[in-house]
């Protein structure tokens, strides 16, 4: 049977209906090796020879960079010292583009995030830490978003392995809405809602895919994509940027070992991961929200009835996702 599932966040509801799938593996299609481009014209190879020069931060140093932050040469935002102040155009509210838009670009060419080694894959989130810190000091901005496109159908125009960092004069409303239900649920059970899914999920253990001391992977209970994964710090930190080394190392150590088993599993599908954390500013005011990254593999295009009505329809229940992932 069809089953409606609302999301304990955000209230939004979801169908689900593996009824209307065939076998889970049939939705992955044909498995596929993946091609890199050629290093021969990547931008990335050599910074200062394609003008992605000087960089933001660099480790270890600028002479033997292993990552490096940079501004983006194509930026979809640009940064002014003058804060923008929106107008109206007509009905429509209207304010200047401005923002920042970093590229974190690590040194290797052939190694996505998930084969970076533990400590490589460490740095690449503590240099985003100190970047949101350095954001945070503009007295325009409010929100940071961070996210890893793998793949052309999820929005990669390069193969060379590189993180994306927007930050904005405004809340987006994908994070509103989540800031709101998060609280909104703990005004009501004096709970953080994510707490609650995690020592659910841990209780059930039906729909965990990894986990270890500080950090879980699960395929949620109310997934809005098939194959669609959250990773979660245990223990409740509502900024991404002040989570400390111990229980960050083992959000990244359960992220890489998430997409491995995806990458194995799944046939290597394109995907896209992205943090949601709380705003830059006026953060003692969010204690009730809790930190977390998304993993959404490229499986299902929606169509008319999910654009029309905001309702997703899922095929491929998260408890069958779980023993997918885990090679049951």
């Amino acid at each position: 049977m069809s089953e409606f599932r609302q999301d304990l966040v955000s209230g939004g509801w979801i169908i689900m209906a593996p009824e209307r799938a065939k076998r889970p593996a049939e939705l992955l299609g044909k498995k596929h090796k993946r091609k890199p481009s050629s290093k021969l014209n990547c931008p990335f190879e050599d910074l200062e020879r394609t003008g992605n020069w000087p960089p933001i931060l660099t480790y270890p140093d600028i002479d033997n960079w292993k990552l490096a932050i940079i501004p983006n040469k194509f930026p979809a935002l640009i940064h002014d010292p003058v804060c923008a102040i929106p107008l109206l155009k007509g009905p429509h509210l209207v304010s200047a583009g401005s923002g920042h838009h970093d590229l974190l670009v690590t040194r290797n060419h052939y190694k996505n995030f998930a084969h970076l080694t533990l400590d490589e894959a460490m740095q690449v989130f503590e240099a985003i830490q100190s970047r949101y810190r350095m954001l945070a000091k503009d007295k325009c901005l409010l929100y940071t978003s961070t996210f890893f496109n793998w793949g052309q159908s999820a929005g990669a125009s390069l193969y060379h392995p590189h993180y994306q960092i927007l930050t904005l004069p405004v809340i987006p409303p994908a994070v509103h809405h989540s800031l709101k239900g998060s609280e909104r649920y703990y005004r009501k059970h004096r709970k953080c809602p994510h707490c609650v899914m995690i020592h659910w999920e841990e209780k059930e253990k039906k729909r965990v895919i990894d986990e270890n001391q500080f950090a879980m992977s699960v395929s949620p209970f109310v997934p809005m994509q098939p194959f669609e994964l959250k990773v979660f710090p245990k223990r409740h930190h509502p900024c991404f940027e002040k989570t400390p080394p111990g229980d960050l190392r083992a959000v990244v150590a359960v992220l890489q070992s998430a997409l491995r088993r995806i990458e194995k599993h799944l046939h290597d599908p394109d995907l896209n991961f992205f943090i949601h954390t709380a705003p830059l500013k006026r953060q003692s005011s969010y204690g009730y929200y809790h930190w977390h990254i998304e993993v959404v593999p490229k499986i299902q295009i929606p169509g008319g009835f999910e654009l029309s009505t905001g309702i997703d329809i899922n095929v491929v229940d998260p408890d069958r996702v779980a023993k997918i992932l885990k090679g049951k």
